[in-house]
């Protein structure tokens, strides 16, 4: 293992955006639209694009719409962009094959989510995951711990075992703690590039010794996030911290209820008509869009 302290590669780049999936008024994926959608975000600084993760929606898209998604943005952002699809399933069998048609579509990468709601145990859950890694071995994986939506976690001592694939190369930290990120350098080393999955932890994640985010303010603060970013690696910690503070109250709001639902929203509001979320997900009450909206206000103004 290598020493912690050594940084770690950046294999998708630093800013990377969990991009919503853009519905019609009947609640069909509107596929132009992801395609532009897609292209400015790229354009507003991020290196990279997460298609049909949380975000996305991929609970409620088939199969078919999410290897559409990953076509229509694949194209629009042209090669010299990121681009990972969302590939986990709680089935081995099912992650294993879109894994490997994302591979077949082009995608540079895949976000592979820990199995949710049969809550396998370590084992089973390094089984799953090496199964995945070895079925697509030349895609690079980043696994996904989010324990609140799963219901069980990825240990870092089970990460560890998992890096002798070559392809286990980063990891989506979204267990809302940077003690996380602290406990996989210390098992991982430095090979391994730890992204937050939380925008309002990615300073303090920086800090120790993740390489970036995976966000979901980029949609809307991509720029102001990039340069947080820069700020921080070019020992600007003033100015770093200047964007955290400022940027903290849209954070919070994207937040208030279930993801994607204030972010669908405050696309809206911002003139992207990405359309509702789709069922069990409802639109935003219109009391916390006032308040989104009032956020989105104050922060244009800074």
């Amino acid at each position: 293992m290598s020493s912690a302290a050594e940084l770690s590669p950046t294999p998708f780049g630093r800013l990377l955006t969990a991009m919503v999936t853009p519905f019609d008024a009947d609640g069909c994926v509107d596929l132009a639209l992801a395609g532009r959608l897609a292209r400015y975000l790229v354009d507003e600084g991020s290196d990279g694009l997460v298609v049909c993760g949380t975000t996305g929606e991929s609970p409620t898209l088939s199969w078919q719409e999410q290897h559409q998604l990953l076509g229509v943005v694949r194209q629009a952002v042209g090669p010299g962009v990121k681009v990972l699809a969302g590939t986990g399933s709680n089935s081995t069998a099912e992650a294993i094959e879109a894994t490997t048609q994302a591979a077949a579509v082009g995608a540079d990468g895949a976000l592979v989510v820990v199995p949710y709601y049969n809550k396998p145990p370590q084992e089973g859950l390094e089984a799953h995951f090496r199964a995945i890694a070895q079925a697509a071995p030349e895609l690079p994986l980043m696994l996904y711990n989010i324990p609140g939506r799963t219901g069980c976690a990825l240990a870092p001592a089970t990460v560890a075992r998992l890096m002798e694939c070559p392809n286990v190369v980063s990891f989506k930290a979204a267990s809302g703690t940077t003690d996380e990120v602290t406990q996989l350098r210390l098992q991982c080393g430095s090979k391994l590039a730890v992204y937050s999955g939380d925008d309002g932890l990615l300073l303090p994640m920086l800090a120790v010794g993740a390489v970036g985010v995976v966000s979901v303010a980029s949609h809307l603060v991509g720029r102001r996030l990039k340069a947080m970013i820069e700020a921080y690696l070019t020992g600007q910690g003033a100015l770093a911290l200047s964007y955290h503070e400022q940027l903290q109250p849209l954070f919070k709001a994207l937040f208030v209820t279930t993801n994607p639902i204030p972010v669908k929203a405050a696309l809206e509001l911002s003139g992207w008509p990405v359309g509702s979320p789709r069922l069990p997900l409802l639109p935003l009450d219109p009391v916390m869009r006032d308040a989104l909206s009032n956020t989105l206000t104050a922060l244009c103004q800074t």
